[in-house]
């Protein structure tokens, strides 16, 4: 019922035209028999053939229109219907606040599943499946119909042959039913098939695969991963199937006494040629009732459906975060502090943050170290407003970012990620997502040392006329360019997580000491493994379990001899240079 509940919500015209040319094109099989023993009696009592010839030929030319016509209704139908599941599941995963939705194995599980009403790996598209559905529809309809014809016999004669037809969706209904799909076997096996799919047909790993020959390798994943899907689902029905010999001794019997019995009729002369055709044509139209296409269809399209809408109301739960109404102007104007903060991310058993306590003062730089699994990335969606604490607050100047409106926090924050977004749009687009005056644009790109790097306009991207395709490290200019036209917008919370790493050291030098530049007066939080770039900001800080261990300047940290130095002393010792030996070298 949820499933053909949306097919309105997708197009109320179409959906209102598949179902009247379903119920059409059922109940012309009905009226064809019928049309056909009329032309059986004209021809026995000599009458005149013109009307029941034409009426048997409108029938049946209508019965050939219907159904291209109704086969292009029902792609449409599923196309619009594919395009209004995709709406759903975009606000499923875009419009929660936070992130937790996404980093849920759980719910990352069940929306590899959902998306399956459009990849085809474990069922067919749904424009393909809604054509199934229809058909198998349309053959119920066009069954009923024929057995209402049998009502004209005899009152038992419905009853018996439909009845036996309609048993078999009873005896053998768990035979299309693959109740665990949503198990961790079946969603792992159809999560691998994805994910080799994703490879073989982007354009990510498409060096790799040829370099290293794993094209072959790639392809043969996905059929392992699919074939396994379909072996799951067979060895799901098969253990399910009823007997069929039951299934066979009912509909055998049930049709012979027909037979049988209209046979008899016959030989009295209780019934004429043109009945007997009549009713031998119904009997065999009511096996169109018969458990068939529609019943092996329906369920994986409608699990599809369901999946979607019960997604939108899951994510929004897991991915909620509290809603302040507060404003963020001129946040932070003293400090941004993390008190007795711990995190743990959903699903798992060890805390990312444990009792972290840190003060930023507003308007300085801090830069965050320490090895990897500490927290790093952790403590910058926090500032980001991204994840809430499980226990303690964020705070900007007193003021908990829990009583804060978050669509007004982030326009106070910026950030510039390791694995930032390559938007294949404009420059412009890319810097100014949202839009911003040319100059102020040109004026961030120029910031991040990205000047001339392409005309606004130039899509980045190969395959689009015109377009370009930068190196990494331009990519990671226009990334913090993208930061600085923020700030130059009203951002004053930066976040730089490995803003540099796809930048040589000289090059990350100067991209830092121009991002110190841009964002003088801001509260900026850096993250970097790199120390030649970390002994800039204003403090450092170093995070070990959760918490910080050490926190003060480049030289205070040194001269403390602790983790900071150890860590630096050891980074430090890969660009020393041994002395030459006797040959130079």
């Amino acid at each position: 019922m949820k499933f053909f509940s949306v097919l309105p919500r997708a197009s109320r015209a179409l959906g209102w035209a598949w179902w009247v040319l379903i119920v059409s094109r059922g109940i012309l099989p009905a009226l064809f028999s019928v049309t056909v023993a009329a032309v059986v009696n004209a021809v026995n009592e000599n009458d005149s053939l013109v009307g029941p010839v034409i009426a048997a030929g409108i029938v049946f030319v209508t019965v050939q229109l219907l159904a291209p016509l109704h086969s292009q209704v029902g792609a449409n139908l599923g196309e619009r219907l594919s395009y209004w599941l995709h709406d759903r599941l975009l606000i499923a995963t875009t419009g929660p606040t936070g992130l937790a939705h996404l980093e849920s194995r759980r719910l990352t599980d069940r929306l590899t599943g959902a998306r399956d009403f459009d990849l085809g790996i474990a069922g067919p598209p749904m424009h393909v499946s809604l054509g199934i559905i229809a058909g198998g529809l349309v053959e119920v309809v066009a069954g009923l119909g024929q057995t209402a014809v049998l009502a004209a016999y005899a009152w038992w004669a419905p009853l018996l042959v439909g009845g036996a037809w309609g048993a078999t969706h009873w005896l053998l209904r768990e035979s299309s039913v693959w109740g665990d799909r949503d198990e961790g076997e079946v969603l792992d096996a159809q999560r691998r098939a994805e994910y080799a799919y994703r490879q073989a047909v982007g354009s990510p790993a498409a060096k790799e695969l040829r370099l290293f020959g794993l094209s072959e390798w790639t392809v043969a994943r996905f059929n392992v991963s699919r074939r396994r899907l379909v072996d799951l689902r067979w060895q799901a029905t098969r253990l399910r199937r009823k007997p069929l010999h039951w299934t066979v001794v009912m509909l055998v019997t049930a049709n012979g006494v027909l037979l049988w019995s209209l046979a008899s009729d016959a030989v009295s002369g209780a019934v004429g040629t043109g009945e007997v055709v009549l009713y031998a044509q119904a009997a065999v139209g009511a096996s169109a009732l018969a458990f068939g296409g529609l019943s092996w269809a329906l369920p994986p399209a409608a699990h599809s459906v369901a999946l979607v809408l019960a997604l939108e109301a899951e994510m929004a739960e897991a991915g909620r975060l509290s809603s302040g109404e507060r404003d963020a102007d001129g946040l932070p104007g003293k400090t941004l502090r993390f008190r007795q903060v711990a995190f743990t991310y959903p699903g798992a058993s060890r805390p990312v943050l444990e009792g972290l306590d840190l003060t930023i003062e507003a308007g300085t730089s801090l830069a965050v170290v320490g090895l990897n699994g500490a927290g790093k990335t952790t403590l910058a969606k926090l500032v980001c407003g991204l994840y809430e604490p499980m226990r303690g607050v964020v705070e900007a100047d007193g003021v908990d970012l829990r009583d804060i409106d978050p669509k007004a926090w982030r326009r106070r924050v910026t950030a510039v990620f390791q694995d930032f977004v390559r938007y294949e749009m404009p420059l412009r687009d890319n810097v100014a997502p949202l839009e911003a005056p040319d100059e102020t644009i040109l004026a961030a790109l120029a910031d991040a040392g990205a000047a001339g790097v392409a005309e606004l306009d130039t899509v980045l991207a190969r395959g689009y006329d015109g377009g370009t395709e930068l190196s990494g490290g331009q990519w990671q200019r226009v990334a913090v360019a993208r930061a600085l036209c923020a700030v130059r917008q009203g951002a004053g919370v930066v976040v730089l997580d490995e803003p540099t790493a796809q930048l040589d050291v000289k090059g990350e030098r100067e991209i830092f000491e121009r991002i110190l530049r841009a964002t003088k007066g801001c509260t900026t939080l850096l993250i970097s493994h790199r120390f030649s770039t970390v002994r800039h900001a204003d403090r450092i800080c170093v995070l070990e379990s959760g918490r910080v261990t050490e926190l003060g300047t480049h030289d205070e940290l040194v001269a403390l001899g602790g983790r900071y130095r150890r860590m630096f002393d050891l980074q430090a010792s890969r660009f020393v240079s041994e002395e030459p030996d006797a040959t130079g070298h």
